[in-house]
């Protein structure tokens, strides 16, 4: 018990140090998920060894998966999975698949490394969603078009593969697997329809429980976790991926709950990244074996190449053709892309399966880890580069000062004053919406009404900033539409 609790104490130690040192980079341009990977990979079993990966730090890690997933399908709006968008995020992902086994069986360079089987294939499909969402947040990108398109294409890239897993790594056969597929959807169906129905109709037991929810019995939390838990056993049962039940968890409670609840978020985030999902990516870290990576560096730089031109190019080639229903700019649509080929989870749990089954090797699931633990760095990296530039239209502005040299320095100066006029209209849009929906429930709430008057007073604020008179709001170009670079 004690080494356990020497893991555990250094795992806590670099999760809470971690955000400090994000903070304190210039830039702040690497996440502290970056951080948690490569402090587990130099603390781990392959590093120093003052971590120890047994068997309570495991159940830990799994439960940080498990917490991870069931944020990730907690965050999928159905509406958005059934609207256009989601649609064509779905045949984007279905195109992704058949590039990824074309290329995986008949590209020499897989075969001769013995990486030529499903799980590779699925490892090429994913976007790692719920390791995006918190760094969405930090970069204020979430609600924005970037954001919701990211999350549409991002959503098929998790639960197409987390789909994949359970119908293609099965060791059943085909009908088999459908009848356990089939058991494992009836139970999720009751899960979710039960509590519906007792919402609905106003049970005592509902009213014992929302009552209850910010209490001592943390009735609401209690019944989510129990959720989770029973999910991911009932998967283990089946001899499916904990993923799977984890996933479903989250959906069935955004089912359950289709506004959200704060306070119900509040709590989950809090359980998962003050404390489990830390513990998930330092162990992951730690799964990386450094010295097989490195005598295999062209596996490694391969893998994230095909990441790229499996994923990313595809994604792009979607958000061009359906200019018309999501008019993004070829740079944003880039950004969308790079975002999406952010791959570790999936990866963890797709070459942990192989690994078990005995179709790849411990030392080739460490390289193929460690490209995904590079994508959380590398591919948030170059979207905010391009994402910060987009606005600046370099393109466009390369042309102007190739047309007219001598006015390179007006050229630049009425670029950038575009990008910042754009980005305060981006802000004061928000505001504007938040404002109305103050105004919506205010009904003579002296505490609403004194939020709405600060919110009109933060609007005027920052309109004055710009040297703007903020009685000619009007005056915004809320109709731009941005240049074809």
């Amino acid at each position: 018990m004690t080494q356990e609790l020497v893991s555990l104490t250094i795992i806590m130690a670099v999760a809470a140090v971690s955000p400090i040192v994000a903070q304190l980079i210039p830039g702040k341009f690497i996440p502290q998920t970056v951080l948690l990977l490569a402090a587990g990979t130099a603390l781990g079993p392959y590093g120093l060894g003052v971590i120890e990966v047994n068997d309570a730090v495991k159940l830990l890690n799994e439960l940080g998966m498990a917490f991870l997933f069931l944020l990730a399908g907690y965050e999928i709006d159905p509406k958005r999975l059934a609207g256009h968008q989601g649609k064509v995020g779905l045949l984007t992902w279905g195109i992704t698949l058949g590039l990824a086994w074309l290329v995986v069986t008949f590209l020499p360079f897989f075969t001769k490394q013995g990486i030529n089987g499903v799980a590779t294939v699925i490892a090429l499909t994913t976007t790692a969603l719920g390791t995006l969402m918190p760094i969405l947040k930090e970069r204020n990108l979430e609600g924005t078009p970037i954001g919701d398109a990211i999350i549409s294409y991002g959503t098929w890239g998790e639960l197409g593969p987390i789909l994949a897993m359970a119908i293609l790594l099965s060791t059943r056969t085909g009908w088999q697997t459908m009848l356990v597929l089939g058991a494992f959807l009836v139970i999720c169906l009751l899960c979710a329809m039960l509590p519906t129905k007792a919402l609905r109709t106003g049970h005592r037991l509902y009213r014992f429980l929302t009552e209850n929810a910010n209490t001592s019995s943390q009735t609401l939390m209690r019944l989510t976790t129990f959720l989770l838990i029973f999910l991911v056993t009932i998967s283990a049962l089946f001899e499916l991926d904990a993923v799977l039940g984890a996933f479903a968890a989250g959906f069935i409670l955004r089912y359950i709950i289709p506004d959200g609840s704060k306070s119900l978020e509040m709590k989950l985030e809090g359980v998962g990244y003050g404390f489990l999902i830390p513990v998930f990516f330092v162990v992951s870290g730690a799964a990386i074996n450094v010295r097989a990576v490195a005598s295999r560096p062209a596996l490694l730089v391969a893998f994230i190449v095909m990441l790229m031109l499996i994923r990313a190019v595809p994604v792009y080639v979607a958000l061009s053709l359906d200019k018309r229903k999501n008019p993004l700019s070829s740079h944003h649509r880039v950004t969308v892309a790079l975002y999406c080929t952010t791959a570790l989870p999936i990866i963890v749990a797709v070459t942990s399966l192989a690994v078990k089954v005995g179709t790849m090797q411990s030392d080739t699931a460490s390289t193929l880890v460690a490209a995904g633990a590079i994508t959380v760095f590398l591919m948030p990296l170059l979207g905010s580069i391009t994402y910060q530039v987009a606005d600046i239209h370099p393109v466009t502005a390369v042309r102007e000062i190739a047309h007219t040299p001598s006015d390179w320095r007006t050229i630049v100066r009425e670029h950038a004053q575009v990008r910042a006029l754009l980005h305060h209209q981006d802000r004061l849009k928000r505001m504007a919406e938040t404002l109305d929906t103050l105004e919506a429930h205010e009904r003579g709430d002296e505490h609403r009404a004194e939020l709405v008057e600060r919110a009109r007073r933060e609007i005027d604020r920052q309109l004055k900033e710009l040297g703007l008179d903020p009685q000619l709001t009007t005056q915004l170009p809320h109709n731009y539409r941005y240049p074809k670079n």
